[in-house]
């Protein structure tokens, strides 16, 4: 398996780019180029011409993967990830998905559903483009290839431990790991232990 030579950081729907940055800090396997990215229209990222949906989202993270390549992702983020690596890639080298909040029904294994009625969602505001995902990819995990690891906080209301773990059975090459304590935005309260385990995901210590 190949080693990454970029890391691409994904934030959730907040589009905050900086999310990622205090796991970022602390990891050892710390690769030339690491690359925070936003979303644009939404934070602090400038709107972009073309952007009308999430698929238009993947197809902007498929354009950065031009060498070995790392995609750490979060909530919605991940679901762009995941939707980015069933493209296969030829550079992606490892999948990070913390905190999964869409691409399959989670409602079925606990799930809080994150989004506003349908009704309530505004088709000028950018993050519509995550509030109207609602594509189940449960026939399709099969397509990935990359090794994952899945992340998440056994306190997370939106992205629980079961289904998390379905995903990972449901991979070529997964394995969940749950934070205890862990709240939706784990990645940044449990930084440290994150961090950790990404670097054992990115030295493929998979067992």
């Amino acid at each position: 398996m190949a080693t990454p030579t970029q890391l691409l950081f994904l934030p959730g729907a907040s589009g905050m780019v900086d999310f990622w940055q205090p796991v970022a800090e602390r990891l050892v396997h710390r690769p030339t180029a690491m690359h925070h990215l936003g979303w644009p229209g939404i934070g602090a990222t400038p709107a972009a011409a073309g952007v009308r949906t999430l698929s238009d989202l993947v197809d902007r993270v498929l354009a950065r993967i031009d060498q070995p390549t790392a995609l750490v992702a979060q909530s919605m983020g991940a679901v762009v990830a995941l939707r980015a690596a069933m493209t296969r890639p030829v550079h992606l080298t490892h999948l990070v998905l913390a905190g999964l909040s869409g691409g399959v029904d989670l409602r079925r294994f606990g799930a809080t559903d994150w989004r506003p009625p349908s009704e309530q969602i505004d088709p000028d505001d950018p993050t519509h483009l995550f509030a109207a995902y609602c594509e189940d990819l449960s026939a399709h995990l099969h397509l990935v290839e990359s090794p994952a690891l899945l992340l998440c906080g056994d306190a997370d209301p939106l992205s629980p431990p079961p289904a998390n773990q379905w995903v990972a059975s449901s991979l070529r090459r997964a394995r969940c790991e749950v934070i205890k304590g862990g709240g939706h935005t784990f990645a940044r309260t449990h930084a440290a232990e994150v961090a950790a385990s990404i670097d054992a995901h990115l030295a493929n210590r998979l067992d």
